[in-house]
């Protein structure tokens, strides 16, 4: 069944309303769907929604609401990716592997070593991995649209790092203490944890240095040294398998 996102002001006691032209068109167009069809909505927050079509018109399509439940498959934790900015291309596969594990939101950071450089497109960039996640998100039926962030320099990530209850920086370097091990230590399950991805080529020795004096985790991810495109991935799935199933 297909998964729609409204806002709450258009969520009523029986009826919901889509007025999103996009969705319109997908449920329209391209799924075909018509009158006495089932939709599944969220609405972004904490409610999700099994509803029947009821009305469609070229302006909105209404659906009568059959069932009301809290997020079923949204992680309690909220897991914030700052990811070093990568060659192009790589960033749509990182935003959509991501947003399907789980990640609760990404934010793209200037490191050293970037390849990347801001040009000033950096907007349409942002505006066009949003709606990557937002196609993503609803292919995997989660309850939130995850959201990608504004570009952010390493000094200024550095200084938002404060306001998780738990840093992970997978390093290449580290030989000894794994993710396992950090992940193991903790003395109760924190609730917003952020992993903090290089660009190809890892971080320089610098931020590795401010990153630990920050109070980031360091840690090994395994035996081999994962690509920029995949250590994210990894470390998403490993964080959740300990802290979510």
């Amino acid at each position: 069944m297909s998964r729609f996102f409204v806002n709450l002001k258009n969520i009523g006691e029986k009826f919901i309303t889509i007025t999103e032209k996009e969705d319109i068109h997908h449920i329209t167009r391209v799924l075909r769907l018509k009158t006495d069809d089932e939709i599944d909505i969220s609405d972004c927050v904490e409610w999700e929604y099994r509803t029947v079509i009821t009305n469609i018109e070229s302006e909105y399509i209404e659906a009568r609401i059959l069932d009301k439940q809290k997020f079923a498959r949204e992680p309690k934790i909220k897991i914030t990716l700052f990811q070093g900015l990568p060659k192009q291309g790589k960033m749509e596969l990182i935003i959509q592997k991501a947003v399907e594990l789980g990640v609760f939101q990404i934010a793209p950071v200037f490191t050293d070593r970037s390849v990347v450089t801001d040009n000033g497109k950096m907007g349409k960039k942002i505006e066009r991995w949003q709606k990557i996640a937002d196609e993503a998100v609803k292919q995997c039926k989660r309850g939130i649209i995850p959201r990608i962030l504004d570009e952010v320099k390493f000094k200024e990530m550095l200084n938002r790092l404060e306001k998780f209850d738990l840093v992970l920086f997978p390093y290449e370097n580290e030989e000894k203490r794994t993710i396992k091990d950090s992940l193991h230590s903790l003395k109760k399950n924190p609730q917003n944890v952020a992993i903090i991805i290089g660009p190809e080529g890892g971080f320089s020795d610098q931020e590795a240095a401010a990153l630990k004096v920050a109070g980031a985790d360091c840690v090994t991810l395994g035996k081999t040294v994962l690509r920029t495109e995949t250590a994210g991935f990894a470390a998403i799935a490993m964080t959740m398998y300990e802290l979510e199933l």
